[in-house]
């Protein structure tokens, strides 16, 4: 028997630390930031911070859509390999990007601290892996190519991989890598920010923007305008729904989560783990000992289809951890399908696509969108501003 459908009200008020009214009447703000998940509120935190005034809105709960699905393992490394990239963009550019991802995980640790969140962030090392071996000089190629620009790798045979509990023929090991609770950190960064002023509204939908004389006007749902000299869109793969061009190819991925398992080995613990197959799987651990594995993507078609090869996901990943660590016994105990976007070139897109409108973007597609966000917060001022920006050449659109 079904004894409920849906969410209901108890579980959701517990699961909010706080709560946010929706907009009932017109507004004028210099910046209108759209989203509530971790890219706006990263976004809303930088401009805080610059003493910049803002206003938030989300067209659901803050913090409940992709951010909510998120396994947010920050890796400097891309969908794209270093070496296809630079294949791909120029030397200088796909090396940067590398660095950028970098940097971009101590910047989030320093904002951690700063804002004192208990977001589970943890530092770890990262294990590309292959379990064939016609992939074995793919792999030894990436190596090379990031020890030759100056990246801290190293190489692992098989039977480094076998002291892991690991079934793989070789790997990359890369000594920067992190996780952390990203809906977790997206809400203690909106708290932050509306105890510094910054007005935040959720249940608000925009449903279209007018640019009038120099202005954005939002309008939303309920007939209510808010006017802004800037408009950051933060809406992530829901962007396709008002961008012209077409920058992004949705994808459907499932995750499972296994029990709490208080003998998880720690070689497990201590590192993330994805591999060289196409689309990837990728593994790692939550503080609680419980496991995390994802992967088995397929083309997005709607959420109705995606929601239904949920089951038969489940047991695709299960097999696919059982022959990867077949030493650690993996109950299930969550699952879930999500919603991502791959680029052309596995890279994000910051800026204004219309130069005569000031709505920009910040959109992190791919399984690096938090680091992503992070970069596009270190250059959203350079945006509004006219100012020219590496980061804003790299990753603009129409590239």
């Amino acid at each position: 028997m079904k004894l409920r459908s849906t969410e209901t009200f108890w579980p959701l008020k517990y699961a909010m630390k706080n709560s946010y009214p929706s907009i009932d009447s017109d507004i004028t703000t210099p910046i209108l930031i759209i989203g509530g998940g971790i890219t706006g509120a990263l976004i809303a935190y930088k401009l805080i911070t610059e003493g910049k005034k803002a206003v938030l809105v989300d067209r659901r709960d803050v913090c409940n859509g992709s951010t909510a699905a998120s396994t947010a393992l920050l890796q400097y490394e891309i969908d794209l390999s270093l070496h296809e990239l630079i294949k791909l963009r120029g030397e200088k550019c796909a090396v940067d990007s590398y660095k950028n991802g970098k940097k971009a995980i101590f910047d989030l640790r320093l904002i951690i601290d700063t804002i004192k969140s208990d977001c589970k962030f943890e530092f770890k090392k990262s294990i590309y892996f292959t379990s064939v071996k016609k992939d074995i000089p793919f792999l030894r190629n990436e190596y090379k190519c990031r020890k030759e620009h100056g990246f801290d790798v190293n190489w692992l045979e098989r039977w480094d991989l076998e002291e892991m509990g690991l079934n793989a023929v070789a790997a990359i090991e890369s000594t920067t890598a992190a996780v952390m609770d990203p809906f977790k950190l997206a809400n203690d960064l909106l708290i932050y920010c509306q105890k510094k002023g910054m007005q935040i509204l959720d249940r608000t939908n925009i449903t279209s923007i007018q640019n009038q004389k120099g202005k954005c006007i939002a309008y939303t749902e309920n007939k209510f305008t808010i006017t802004a000299d800037h408009i950051i869109h933060c809406t992530g793969y829901e962007s396709t729904e008002t961008l012209a061009e077409k920058v992004v190819d949705l994808k459907s991925t499932y995750v499972i989560t296994s029990e709490s398992l208080p003998a998880l080995p720690s070689a497990f613990k201590n590192a993330i783990f994805w591999d060289t197959s196409s689309p990837y799987l990728y593994f790692r651990a939550t503080t609680d000992n419980r496991i995390i594995a994802g992967g088995g993507d397929e083309e997005f078609k709607d959420p109705k289809k995606r929601d239904k090869l949920l089951p038969k996901k489940e047991q695709f990943l299960l097999r696919h951890f059982h022959k990867k660590f077949p030493k650690i016994d993996f109950k299930l105990d969550y699952s879930w399908a999500g919603t991502f976007g791959e680029t052309q070139d596995a890279l994000p897109y910051f800026g204004k696509p219309d130069p005569h409108k000031n709505e920009h973007y910040v959109l992190g597609f791919g399984g690096n969108g938090i680091t992503f966000s992070v970069i596009g917060m270190n250059s959203i001022l350079d945006s509004i501003h006219n100012k020219k920006n590496q980061d804003l050449e790299y990753y603009r659109f129409g590239r």
